[in-house]
């Protein structure tokens, strides 16, 4: 059998391979789940749109709530626990939701609580997870790393809501999101596998001696993210895409059901064929970005957000929009990747390890924290006008969202800068390139 696994790179990293199952296991729970909570608010509770925008600015309040602390106390802390007590803590809430179900005390309020709490653990389980991938592979495995975790994404957001379209019709929503409880129990035992020791996490002895606070240590991080002119301009690009696209993402399930009508299984099916565009991403990122270079491959990945505009275009009728949401799907699923894969390793490769967790914690902060207030403006957009002059404002705002991208140096950036370096030098011509192979918001969502 030995035979048969491939032999070159990270496939015999034992440690990355425990990662990677575990976010090819939680990928594909997530994308159940995500599907699965708005039509347990829409359809099981008959929630208003207003409410159910409401859950998603619930859900994401705590990337800007807690954001930036919680990166400060990644870089404190070993990463590993983190992500341990992340997954098993999202598990034990879902499961409360098909519990109240049962016993016909489900309300929109627990929904509230359910996803305040949820997204409390998703914050630090993601900044120490995108941390957590430097301290555990080299430098030059980092795009590989990313690309495969990418292929993870890709395979769930593929299949994912089709599968979950089909559970709901048959299971009720409430009991599909025990698939995802289910998932986050397995991504855990996965992470308690990994072996590898973390290096340089101070011990508290050590940070008594240094006499570091929070509130020193958060500085460093923002001085770092914002006067970085890549990562600047990364984050200002991401947070207009994930603004306006949380305004389209807010109301488009209810759209879907209540304007033209679509069943959840039809929705799902398209969803998948839609998010092939991710998979082709996965197929192509290591070309695209190897022939144009990093900062060329960034900014053609923003301007596939233009296909955002094909939803609005649609014609009003289930039959006639199938063909447009699949379009839109297949071209904002390849630019995602394409975008994410790059960036992402790019912004890993920069920063030293000590402000792996600052880094990724600001920037979420950034371009996770405008997502309630998209969300909030999606809802009340459709609820002053309708759900489609929501939607229009959302998809031309995604359009424009690689604008920021053609100000400072990254639009001409070949090839990866050096650790801690800000501007690219004449040497830059000698370092590794990145060349991704292969979700999410966006980071990004």
């Amino acid at each position: 059998m030995r035979g048969f696994w491939p032999s070159g790179g990270l496939w015999r990293h034992p440690d990355f391979l425990k990662l990677w199952s575990a976010e090819t296991i939680s990928q594909f729970g997530s994308q159940i789940g995500g599907f699965a909570m708005p039509l347990v608010a829409i359809i099981t509770l008959e929630a208003s749109p207003l409410a159910v925008s409401a859950l998603l600015v619930v859900e994401f309040a705590p990337f800007l709530l807690i954001s930036l602390p919680a990166g400060v106390w990644v870089d404190r802390l070993p990463r590993r626990p983190i992500l341990i007590i992340g997954d098993f803590g999202r598990a034990l809430l879902l499961v409360t939701i098909p519990i109240a179900y049962m016993f016909d005390a489900l309300t929109i309020w627990q929904l509230f609580v359910v996803g305040f709490l949820f997204g409390v653990c998703t914050v630090f389980f993601d900044v120490a997870y995108q941390s957590y991938l430097p301290s555990i592979v080299d430098r030059q495995q980092l795009v590989e790393g990313n690309s495969k975790l990418e292929i993870s994404r890709s395979s769930a957001q593929l299949s994912g809501p089709a599968i979950a379209g089909v559970l709901v019709e048959t299971i009720k929503a409430p009991f599909t999101i025990l698939a995802d409880a289910i998932s986050f129990v397995a991504s855990g035992l996965f992470v308690l596998r990994i072996r590898k020791v973390e290096e340089n996490v101070p011990t508290r002895a050590e940070r008594k001696e240094s006499k570091t606070s929070m509130r020193k240590e958060l500085g460093e991080g923002l001085r770092w993210v914002f006067g970085n002119p890549y990562l600047r301009t990364i984050s200002s690009s991401t947070a207009t895409f994930n603004l306006f696209g949380s305004m389209m993402w807010a109301i488009l399930t209810i759209y879907l059901v209540r304007t033209l009508e679509m069943s959840p299984a039809l929705i799902g099916i398209i969803f998948a064929i839609g998010q092939g565009g991710y998979l082709l991403g996965a197929l192509t990122t290591n070309k695209i970005s190897a022939r144009i270079g990093v900062g060329p491959a960034i900014v053609l990945g923003a301007m596939c957000g233009i296909s955002q505009l094909l939803v609005p275009i649609a014609p009003q009728d289930a039959r006639g929009a199938i063909p447009y949401l699949i379009a839109s799907g297949l071209i904002g699923g390849f630019g995602v990747v394409l975008y994410n894969v790059t960036q992402v390793s790019m912004r890993q490769a920069i920063t030293p390890e000590r402000l792996q967790g600052r880094m990724n914690s600001v920037i979420r902060f950034i371009v996770w924290g405008v997502m309630p207030i998209g969300q909030l403006a999606g809802g009340g957009l459709a609820t002053v006008f309708d759900l489609r002059t929501a939607i229009w404002v959302g998809s031309i705002g995604c359009a424009l969202a690689w604008v920021p991208l053609m100000f400072g140096p990254l639009r001409t950036l070949k090839t990866v800068p050096e650790v801690g370096q800000d501007e690219p030098r004449p040497g830059d011509l000698d370092t590794v390139p990145v060349t991704p192979g292969p979700v999410p918001v966006p980071e990004e969502p």
